[in-house]
């Protein structure tokens, strides 16, 4: 049973990311260890060519692998990213975009999760990436 759920996590969480915020991204499903995003288009987070950012999707995958680990530890809003890479695969064009975050690692002071980005309107893989965020102690 996940520690959280998506109406905490859309009222409680991301409102304190004002970045992803502004997107209108939300969480629109969680498991245990696991979340799903999705970010809408819009003109604010397009690049010229009419195309998704990349400062937009790894905001997306940030918030998306953070979400995932509070689905495991909680309340604990103060887990912070300690690593992210990501690779751009291609164009994600003019769609909204879903984030599919997973745990690979659960531990007592380290998370590490990967994340898909799929353009909504192709179900073309755009990005992926995976990160690493830092517990913090009770």
């Amino acid at each position: 049973m996940p520690a959280m759920t998506p109406e905490i996590l859309n009222r409680d969480y991301l409102p304190k990311v004002p970045m992803l915020a502004a997107t209108g991204a939300q969480v629109i499903s969680i498991g245990k260890g696991e979340a799903r995003l999705l970010m809408p288009y819009s003109p604010a987070i397009a690049r010229p060519g009419d195309t998704v950012s990349g400062p937009a999707l790894m905001a997306l995958a940030d918030v998306a692998v953070w979400a995932a680990v509070l689905t495991v530890i909680g309340h604990k809003e103060m887990a912070v990213t300690t690593s992210l890479t990501m690779n751009f695969l291609r164009r994600a064009g003019p769609s909204a975009i879903i984030a599919e975050a997973r745990l690979l690692k659960m531990g007592r002071r380290l998370g590490v999760g990967a994340v898909e980005l799929i353009a909504a309107d192709s179900d073309d893989l755009v990005a992926h990436a995976t990160a690493t965020y830092s517990i913090p102690a009770d």
